[in-house]
């Protein structure tokens, strides 16, 4: 993963995203999902074999697009595996350390991060803007992007991709590359852009490289 994209996120990449604007959810039973306990432990403490490190780490990669959608305790579950590892962004590169699911989920996750980042950026919103006027539902982004252009634009398309996580990876993947694809294009392509505008480009650039190595299989 580079590390620019990884430095540049905020903390809270583990919440609960708000669920207001997006309707209704199904419900996921608490019993579904989960981290082995004594696995976490043994983590924690430090004894954890090399292979049950990976099984953990697909735990992990497992839970994280539910969160949204799950009781406080099963969340909490990550809590200790975070505190252990240093807090939330050096969960992304523990899991980028292990190939496959928990590797595409951290490298998705960094995204969402970005997303939530610039999602109220005046200067972004203005690029965004100048960019659907001459072409509203670019490439594979129909559908997926929020008839009016604001706020809640990327957030919005945060929630897809998270959703889709947990749904259908594949699915995922796409939405990923076309939304990153589409925002280092208009990036690109802005005139006299804001530092913010061009500093997103570059970011882009580097997450849609880095989740499409990891989406494709070694």
């Amino acid at each position: 993963m580079h590390d620019k994209p990884l430095r540049r996120i905020a903390d809270e990449l583990t919440r609960r995203r708000p669920h207001s604007s997006h309707g209704a959810r199904e419900t996921v039973g608490p019993d579904r999902f989960g981290i082995d306990l004594d696995r976490a432990a043994r983590f924690v403490d430090g004894t954890l074999g090399a292979d049950d490190e990976a099984r953990l780490a697909e735990e992990v990669a497992e839970l994280l697009p539910l969160c949204w959608n799950l009781p406080n305790k099963a969340v909490e579950t990550l809590t200790p595996i975070i505190d252990h590892l240093g807090g939330q962004r050096e969960l992304m590169a523990w899991l980028d350390g292990h190939e496959g699911r928990p590797r595409l989920t951290a490298r998705i996750f960094v995204l969402l991060g970005l997303l939530d980042r610039y999602t109220d950026d005046a200067a972004v919103l203005d690029t965004m803007r100048a960019a659907r006027a001459r072409d509203p539902f670019p490439a594979g982004l129909r559908g997926e992007l929020l008839p009016e252009t604001d706020e809640e634009t990327l957030s919005s398309l945060a929630y897809r991709i998270e959703k889709r996580l947990a749904d259908d990876e594949k699915e995922a993947v796409a939405l990923s590359l076309a939304t990153t694809g589409w925002l280092r294009r208009i990036a690109d392509d802005a005139d006299d852009p804001d530092p913010s505008v061009r500093e997103l480009g570059s970011l882009m650039a580097h997450v849609q490289q880095d989740i499409g190595e990891a989406a494709t299989p070694s």
